[in-house]
């Protein structure tokens, strides 16, 4: 249960006590906490608010590694309705919620298959490039933009995510936060390297087919003969 208003959260917290079908395992007040409570519980299903501090609902979703919860929308607003449901929304409650609207929602989101609705979230993150990323440096939670990544590199079970002088970890495989960058943006160099063309000032020439990838602010990668067909059919070289 997601909300930065504590009497939406309590009006919820009292419907979901009056059913009895779902525990409430946790609430957050403002976005950055609810990745943190979502990936930490991982529950069935979340009622999240739409207008939030730090970051807002569809931040959120954006954030969240898979497997996601089912969510349902709850908000004081009706002109975000169009993209919760592109967002593979269950439902969609306004503010203030009417228990019988409430009740209606809650079966709906029970009674949604998880494959079906699987499906639907894996063909939404397939054709939504993320356009930020929620990384961990020290105790605190920060959003980094997309646009400021130079490259990322496979760290074991992490990326690591080099934007200007700065590093942050992300836990996920390259490969899985590949497929949710925008390939014409973000290109595999090296089987453990994706760089933000972007961020490329030059290539040079190395022996055995491999090139350097120089990039603006000054580091250098390598990209290897494997890769280098792609990159130059995208660049049209």
């Amino acid at each position: 249960m997601i909300d930065d208003e504590p009497p939406a959260r309590k009006k919820v917290r009292s419907l979901l006590a009056d059913d009895g079908r779902v525990d409430v395992v946790g609430e957050a007040e403002d976005g950055i906490s609810a990745v943190t409570l979502i990936e930490s519980e991982r529950p069935d299903l979340a009622f999240l608010d739409v207008q939030m501090p730090e970051l807002d609902g569809f931040g959120v979703l954006e954030a969240l590694e898979p497997p996601l919860p089912r969510i349902v929308f709850v908000t004081a607003h009706d002109d975000f309705a169009v993209k919760a449901f592109e967002a593979a929304a269950v439902d969609y409650l306004l503010k203030p919620v009417e228990r019988e609207r409430f009740r209606v929602a809650l079966d709906r989101a029970l009674a949604t298959a998880d494959d079906g609705l699987a499906a639907v979230r894996e063909h939404v993150a397939a054709h939504r490039p993320l356009t930020r990323l929620l990384v961990r440096r020290a105790n605190r939670m920060l959003l980094v933009a997309i646009e400021s990544v130079d490259w990322l590199e496979a760290a074991r079970n992490y990326v690591r995510v080099h934007t200007g002088g700065d590093a942050h970890l992300v836990r996920s495989s390259l490969t899985e936060l590949e497929t949710r960058l925008d390939p014409e943006v973000f290109v595999r160099v090296h089987r453990s390297a994706i760089v933000n063309l972007d961020a490329v000032d030059r290539f040079e020439p190395l022996s055995h087919g491999d090139w350097r990838v120089v990039l603006r602010g000054g580091g250098e990668l390598r990209l290897s003969r494997r890769y280098r067909e792609r990159l130059e059919s995208l660049l049209g070289a």
